[in-house]
């Protein structure tokens, strides 16, 4: 007899449809998987005999024919240990022919026949309810990251057993429902940081609330304890709120990279990654024999935070300039490619030497050359995509000592979100959200300047030695700056004020 299961596969952050057909016939028993499965997915044979023994089924002595369509793609995982168990079951008449019709199944059995999860459940019932299957059965851990889908019925099992009771009616189960307003309420995650908490380094404060209000790349320079850390990692409290179809995004990133916690179905903070410098490039970008998502997919529409800047391997920052530039990070292997979002804002922090105490009187003893060969490890390509950067000075002891209250993330925020609010209704038309993504031509529609900034830019370009880039990335900025006012033009004002953000390019390594 011959049954088909409802099923999926992942690839890359999606998934596709994957029949599950289980043939049971005669002569000598044998249980063969075909559909070009991996080691996980032979191993299946030896989980769903046991399981299926263990939960008080009888096994059939037949040969037993698995076949995972389409047979011509990878199959990898666990996930198809749930399916072929039913298969089996459905073939051999004990669960009802048409029972699982319009059914998604995926879970990893235990030999006991208890369901573990699985990674990529979140994409996989996207798929599902894309194919029109609005039924699913999951393991019980997987529920509420299943449950984020709108129009899926999802209903959660603890084991086998509990699968077989339910199709034959010895047992009802009700569909699982997520709260999404509890999902996406306020919790303490990011109450011990606020910009209240950073003493001085009004410059810098400036400058973060400028790259977070424009979509801006930032580098911090200075000397070490000048708050370059602790400044990075507030950088998220004062970045718009995710909207549901981000978290969605993320959520399914995190999903196939197995990073989901059973508490935490749905991210709703904008991710905070920071990779050591020791990562590698396949690390950050994503690889392996079956790829992954790498650092930069994992802070997608949130913050890749690269402290130390320059003790990164030179291979590790040169994949990033691509994926930089165009959202997306794509990964070539022999059994195909994928392609992974790595929408992100970079936020980035060096010492401006070895000992990184340059300009700080007789601390530093570094030389020229040695000064010249730290700084030349960060390529003129990456720093390209670098919008803002922002020489920091020593704290001082006034500062440390001032009991005054600094402005606070929420009051920045505020702000921020106005001027992401502009932006959005600005560039409705256009495909992009921030100032930071306009090209070349959206600049000079968007970036117009009266005679009197012309003359300052002028002038600047010509003292400050500016390259074109830089020119774009100014305006760029400016517009950000204005956007911040509220202003519908940008003012010799605003103009100024970005320039001091790219005196470093003549005095550091650009």
């Amino acid at each position: 007899m011959l049954s088909i299961i409802h099923s999926a596969a992942l690839l890359g952050i999606d998934a596709y449809a994957v029949n599950v057909e289980v043939d049971l016939s005669s002569g000598l028993p044998a249980f063969d998987i075909v559909g070009l499965p991996d080691s996980a997915v032979k191993e299946s044979r030896e989980r769903v005999r046991t399981a299926i023994k263990n939960t008080g089924l009888s096994f059939p002595t037949k040969r037993i024919t698995v076949n995972l369509a389409p047979a011509d793609t990878k199959k990898e995982g666990a996930s198809f240990d749930l399916p072929i168990a039913a298969g089996i079951l459905t073939a051999m008449g004990t669960l009802p022919a048409e029972a699982l019709d319009g059914y998604l199944l995926a879970g990893e059995l235990s030999l006991d026949g208890s369901l573990r999860p699985v990674n990529g459940i979140l994409p996989m019932v996207y798929g599902a309810l894309q194919d029109g299957i609005t039924k699913c059965f999951v393991p019980y851990e997987n529920a509420e990251e299943a449950a984020l889908v709108e129009g899926m019925e999802v209903y959660p099992l603890h084991s086998l057993r509990q699968l077989v009771a339910i199709l034959q009616n010895q047992e009802t189960l009700q569909p699982y429902h997520v709260d999404l307003d509890n999902l996406f309420a306020d919790d303490k995650e990011w109450e011990s940081l606020d910009f209240s908490h950073v003493k001085g380094q009004e410059n810098a404060k400036r400058a973060m609330e400028l790259a977070a209000a424009g979509g801006h790349n930032i580098l911090l320079i200075g000397p070490p304890g000048s708050g370059k850390t602790m400044l990075a990692k507030r950088f998220p409290t004062i970045l718009p709120d995710l909207t549901f179809a981000e978290s969605i995004e993320i959520t399914k990133i995190y999903s196939v990279a197995g990073l989901l916690q059973n508490k935490n179905a749905l991210i709703h903070h904008r991710p905070f990654r920071s990779p050591h410098h020791t990562i590698s490039a396949s690390a950050l970008t994503g690889g392996g024999r079956i790829p992954k998502p790498g650092e930069i997919s994992l802070a997608h529409n949130g913050v890749l935070f690269l402290d130390e800047l320059p003790e990164f391997q030179r291979s590790a920052l040169e994949v990033m300039r691509q994926p930089m530039e165009d959202g997306k990070v794509t990964i070539a292997r022999v059994s195909g490619t994928l392609t992974f979002p790595s929408d992100f804002m970079l936020v980035a922090a060096m010492n401006p030497c070895p000992c990184g105490y340059l300009g700080s009187g007789d601390k530093c003893h570094c030389t020229v050359n040695e000064i010249a060969k730290y700084q030349s490890k960060i390529s003129g390509p990456l720093l390209d995509r670098i919008d803002l950067m922002v020489e920091m000075p020593a704290v001082g002891y006034e500062d440390l000592q001032s009991t005054a209250s600094g402005e606070s993330s929420a009051e920045i925020k505020k702000r921020v979100v106005k001027a992401h609010q502009i932006q959005l209704q600005r560039y409705k038309k256009e495909g992009i959200f921030f100032n930071a993504q306009l090209n070349a031509a959206q600049v000079e529609k968007y970036c117009v300047l009266g005679e009197a900034e012309q003359k300052l830019l002028k002038a600047a370009f010509s003292s400050m030695d500016l390259s074109a880039r830089a020119y774009h990335k100014i305006l760029k900025v400016a517009r950000t700056a204005a956007d911040l006012d509220g202003s519908e033009e940008i003012t010799v004002r605003h103009l100024a004020e970005v320039l001091q953000y790219r005196s470093l390019d003549r005095k550091y390594m650009i």
